[in-house]
C-alpha cells in the first residue's frame, strides 16, 4: 500500500500489520545473494552500558541477509575498545570496530587536516562519514543502512522495513527513510519536528513563498529520524554535515541528487522510543538547544544555494511567523493528544517554542555574520582525488587496531 503524502513529492510506503516479516526476511535474503546489505551503527563508548543497545545487538543477531555491520566507536580509550570488540563478538555477521580515537585513525585524520579535508568537529556526522568511507573502501555492498543505537524498542523487522525499498530490484527507491509515531511513556515525543521543524517550514512558506525544497521536506512525516537507507552508488558524491543537521542535510542530498521517485519513505514501526535529549535551556552547545539551532541554519544555507535571499528582516519576520505557526500547532497537538489518552505539558512546550524561536534568530545570525561557513565534510570522492591511497589505509588501520588488541583472532 503506498499514497502520496501532503504535496506529493515522495512515496510513502506504510506497515502493514497483515504482512508477514518473515516473508519479508526472506525475499532479502534472497535479494542479498545479489544486492549485499551493510549497516553501519554510529555509536557512543556510554551506549554500550544500556540496555537498548544490547537489545539491538541480540535482534540484530537473528538478522539473516546482512553481509556485513559497521559500527563507529566514539569516545573510547583503549580498554573501552578492547571491552566493544568483546561486546559485539557476539554478532554472527562479519562486522567491525572502527575506533574512531585511535592513534591510527588520529593519523588518517590529520592526512586529511593537512589537504583542509578534516571533519569540523566529532560527532555523529564524522562517525557516520568515516564509516561511509569504510563501507566503500571494502566495494562490496550495494545497499548501506544506519540506525542509531539508543533505540528502546527495537526489533529487527524495523530494519528489514527500512532496506526494503532500496533492496527490492524491481523498485526504483535510491534513498529509504524510516517514520515512526513519537509515542512513549504516555507521553506524545518528537518534540524538535512537531515544535521546530513543522512551524517552521509553514512558517517558510508564508515568509519567502513557495518553494520546491520546502515542499519536499514537509513531504515527509519524520523529516528528523535517524533511520534510513540508500544504494551505495550514491555515497561517494554524498555531503555529510558535521554538526546535528546531518538528517536534514541527507535529505537535502537526495533533494540535490536524486530524482522525486527515488525517494520514499517508509513505515518501520508502530511503537518507537529512544534515548530523549535533554532540552538544556542554559547550554546553547548542548542538548535540543544546538540541535534546533543547527537544524535551522542547515534549512537556511539549502534554501540560499537554491537563491533565496536572506535579510535580517527576513529573519525578524521569520521569527514572528514561526512563533504564531506553532502556537497554533500546540493547540492541535494539545486535542490529538487528549484524544488519545496520552499527556503534553502546555507550560514546558511554549516554553520550548519560545526557545526554537531565539535560536532560529540565532542561527539567521550566524547565517549572515559567517556567509562562508561550510559545516559540510569533502564527498569521499574528493578525498579519493586528493589522496588515492587514504580509504585503503583507513581499511588497514581498523584492521591493525583490531589485531593489536586481539592478537589478530578475527570477528565474526
Amino acid at each position: 500500500m503506498a499514497d502520496f503524502h501532503q504535496n506529493g513529492n515522495i512515496a510513502t510506503l506504510h506497515n502493514l500489520r497483515a504482512a508477514s516479516s518473515e516473508a519479508m526476511t526472506h525475499e532479502l535474503t534472497n535479494f542479498a545473494r545479489t544486492r549485499r546489505i551493510s549497516l553501519i551503527l554510529p555509536s557512543l563508548y556510554s551506549e554500550l552500558e544500556a540496555d537498548a543497545l544490547a537489545n539491538i545487538v541480540d535482534e540484530l543477531a537473528q538478522v539473516p541477509y546482512l553481509h556485513r555491520i559497521i559500527i563507529g566507536l566514539d569516545r573510547a580509550n583503549r580498554d573501552q575498545y578492547r571491552h566493544a570488540l568483546e561486546y559485539f563478538s557476539r554478532l554472527p555477521q562479519d562486522h567491525v570496530v572502527i575506533w574512531n580515537d585511535s592513534p591510527r585513525q588520529k593519523a588518517i585524520m590529520a592526512r586529511l587536516e593537512a589537504m583542509g579535508l578534516n571533519p569540523a568537529e566529532p560527532g555523529k556526522g564524522k562517525n557516520v562519514w568515516t564509516c561511509m568511507g569504510y563501507l566503500m573502501a571494502c566495494q562490496d555492498s550495494a545497499v548501506m543502512a544506519i540506525h542509531d543505537c539508543d533505540i528502546v524498542t527495537y526489533h529487527r523487522d524495523m530494519l528489514a522495513r527500512l532496506v526494503y525499498p532500496v533492496t527490492n530490484p524491481n523498485f526504483p527507491y535510491q534513498l529509504s527513510k524510516g517514520f515512526y509515531p513519537r509515542i512513549g511513556g504516555g507521553k506524545l515525543n518528537g518534540r524538535v519536528t512537531r515544535l521546530l521543524v513543522s512551524p517552521l517550514l509553514i512558517a517558510l512558506q508564508k515568509v519567502i513563498g513557495t518553494r520546491d525544497y520546502i515542499d519536499y521536506l514537509r513531504s515527509f512525516r519524520y523529516p528528523l529520524s535517524g533511520e534510513f537507507a540508500m544504494r551505495t552508488t550514491v555515497l561517494p558524491d554524498l555531503r555529510i554535515p558535521s554538526d546535528w543537521g546531518l538528517e536534514i542535510g541527507v535529505l537535502s542530498e537526495a533533494w540535490r541528487n536524486l530524482a522525486k521517485k527515488s525517494v520514499c519513505q517508509v513505515e518501520i514501526s508502530d511503537a518507537y522510543d529512544h534515548k530523549h535529549q535533554e532540552l538544556s535551556p542554559e547550554d546553547a552547545a548542548a542538548g535540543l538547544n544546538r540541535m534546533s539551532t543547527d537544524i535551522c541554519k542547515a534549512i537556511f544555507r539549502k534554501l540560499a544555494a537554491d537563491g533565496t535571499v536572506f535579510t535580517p528582516n527576513v529573519f525578524r519576520t521569520l521569527k514572528a511567523t514561526y512563533y504564531r505557526s506553532a502556537l497554533d500547532l500546540l493547540e492541535s497537538y494539545y486535542n490529538d493528544a487528549a484524544m488519545n489518552g496520552l499527556s503534553i505539558d502546555r507550560h514546558k512546550e511554549e516554553q520550548t517554542i519560545e526557545l526554537f524561536a531565539e535560536n532560529i534568530m540565532r542561527a539567521g545570525d550566524t547565517f549572515l555574520t559567517h556567509p562562508s561557513e561550510t559545516p559540510f565534510i569533502a564527498t569521499w570522492s574528493r578525498v579519493h582525488a586528493a589522496d588515492p591511497d587514504l580509504m585503503r589505509d583507513m581499511l588497514m588501520a581498523v584492521a591493525a587496531d583490531h589485531d593489536e588488541v586481539t592478537g589478530g583472532r578475527r570477528p565474526g
